[in-house]
């Protein structure tokens, strides 16, 4: 494997649905697991349309590619130069080889490029199954593994993605089980392979190397095997030709594969083969440590996203007001005009009192969300370093998942994690330094009883509790990926590059707000020219 070349390559297409155009190629030279020279990036200008939905996923606008694009013809003559005849791998080779670039060199009428080489996801998916991050996807393993931050879903960044991934994850896993040429990784990679969990049926979720034990489940995988349909019957039969020599053919067991959060000097990998107590342990203890820096970073940039959003509700609040006080002036309005014309003038009153009490209710909730945008304030970098340092070791010793089996203990520590959740939330380090420094008298305080570090928990709830960590701790990789591609986080990024952004975004929505406001009050004005009529008077549900 270490002096066998091959090339790495990603796309970034117009979309899924056919005919697929590529708008960015890049590929990486690679000899071995190391990466060979300078990568290769193009943009590809094809003169097409670009849907929103793509444009939205990779940024590229019809404009930037007729700006900085070149002709795919003088693309692909670059291309055949730099892939020569490596064979050529991508994560997820049926899509970016077979069902993009092969197409798009045959509508061009030119011959293809290097030859097939392997998947890299088929390989993460089997040298980490189960995986512990819950799925290959690759953004979802960069963060879970903490590589490096590259830039995602652009060609290049992807490349450079995988090719981090390899190397520090994926190349430990294959060579402990003897992947050491390019031939044997290629045929590891595309096997045929299925999930040790099962992902699907009435045994979803279950490792099919249960069924050695279980008659039920070995029931079901030979019920399987005896499917009309051959992919089915596929499985169901590798399953069961797996089942003795189960332990012979996967001696590690992917799922442990874990990053060590001990060293502060970086992230490094363990491989466990004990599947005891202590190993347990240890696998929780870095589960929580992860699921605590993860947590830490999410509240730092909920909380960098809140002072944007603080900051532009402050000098909008007045136009958000009126809009919001006028939008209930013509709601009562028109409930007050619905009661007047049917049940008469008393039922109508009654609208008055319930009006009133609505612009009471908003206006508190105004001067609520006032006094907490006042509170919104950016850390520094040395002060969300020790946060995020706080926050990590005090989850680590009082997380109340550690005492599921003891439901007493599990409320005491329930409530000191809200404090410190409370605390990580606000910014608040005198807190957190309180709390660490003295948890028992902290709960004292508090008028709670103070806490008891044993540990009885059983193999099987220890087993739990670790799936359930790792569950949350993609569910907060998920929870972040969604953050990081919301407009609310690009305007905090793009205004920390240019501070003048904020006031032309305040300036725009200010302008869109006063125009609601005139339509607004337009209709607030007709009800109440309305109601006067009627009533002849002009004072009631004023705004």
């Amino acid at each position: 494997m270490h002096s066998t070349p091959w090339l790495l390559l990603d796309t970034e297409t117009t979309g899924f649905k056919p005919p697929i155009f590529v708008v960015e190629l890049a590929a990486q030279r690679m000899r071995g697991w190391e990466p060979e020279g300078e990568p290769f990036v193009r943009l590809l200008d094809h003169g097409v349309a670009i849907p929103p939905e793509a444009a939205r996923v990779n940024g590229y606008t019809r404009e930037i590619l007729e700006r900085d694009g070149e002709p795919p013809s003088a693309v692909y003559d670059a291309f055949a130069d730099y892939a020569e005849t490596r064979p050529l791998v991508a994560y997820n080779l049926s899509y970016d080889l077979d069902q993009v670039l092969r197409p798009e060199w045959q509508r061009l009428g030119r011959a293809p490029i290097g030859r097939h080489g392997f998947c890299a996801l088929r390989l993460a998916q089997r040298l980490l199954d189960p995986v512990p991050a819950g799925n290959c996807k690759l953004q979802t393993l960069r963060q879970f593994y903490r590589l490096p931050a590259r830039g995602a879903h652009t060609a290049l960044g992807d490349v450079e993605t995988v090719v981090d991934l390899l190397q520090q994850v994926l190349r430990p896993l294959a060579e402990a089980r003897g992947l050491t040429t390019w031939e044997t990784l290629s045929a590891y990679a595309e096997a045929p392979w299925f999930p040790s969990r099962l992902a699907f049926g009435k045994y979803k979720g279950r490792d099919f190397r249960e069924a050695r034990h279980d008659a039920d489940l070995r029931g079901w995988l030979e019920w399987l095997a005896a499917s009309s349909t051959p992919r089915s019957a596929e499985m169901g039969r590798w399953y069961l030709d797996r089942l003795d020599d189960a332990l012979k053919s996967d001696p590690i067991t992917p799922a442990t594969l874990l990053i060590d959060l001990d060293s502060e000097t970086g992230a490094g990998l363990i491989l466990y083969r004990d599947p005891e107590r202590e190993t347990l342990n240890r696998l929780i203890d870095a589960a929580r440590t992860r699921l605590a820096e993860l947590e830490a970073e999410s509240a730092r940039e909920h909380q960098t996203v809140a002072v944007i959003q603080a900051r532009l509700f402050e000098r909008l609040r007045p136009l958000y007001q009126r809009r919001d006080a006028l939008q209930i002036v013509i709601d009562y309005r028109r409930r007050y005009l619905d009661l007047l014309l049917i049940e008469g003038e008393d039922a109508a009153e009654a609208a008055t009192a319930d009006y009133a009490q609505a612009r009471a209710d908003t206006e508190r909730e105004y001067e609520d969300a006032a006094a907490e945008a006042g509170q919104q304030r950016e850390l520094t970098e040395d002060e969300a370093r020790e946060l995020k340092t706080l926050f990590r070791q005090l989850v680590k010793l009082y997380h109340p998942d550690r005492y599921a089996h003891d439901p007493e203990r599990q409320a005491i520590h329930e409530r000191l994690m809200q404090e410190i959740n409370q605390a990580r939330d606000q910014g608040d380090i005198d807190r957190l330094r309180e709390i660490a420094r003295d948890p028992n008298a902290f709960l004292a305080r508090q008028g709670l009883a103070g806490l008891d570090f044993s540990d009885d928990a059983d193999l099987t709830k220890l087993r739990q509790l670790y799936d359930s960590l790792q569950g949350r701790i993609l569910a907060t990789l998920e929870e972040l990926a969604r953050l990081r591609e919301s407009h609310d986080y690009e305007l905090h990024r793009l205004s920390q590059q240019r501070p003048e952004l904020l006031d032309n975004v305040a300036d725009a929505q200010a302008e869109t707000l006063r125009a609601e406001i005139a339509t607004l009050q337009t209709e607030a004005d007709r009800l109440a020219a309305e109601i006067t009529t009627l009533t002849g008077s002009p004072e009631i549900l004023t705004d």
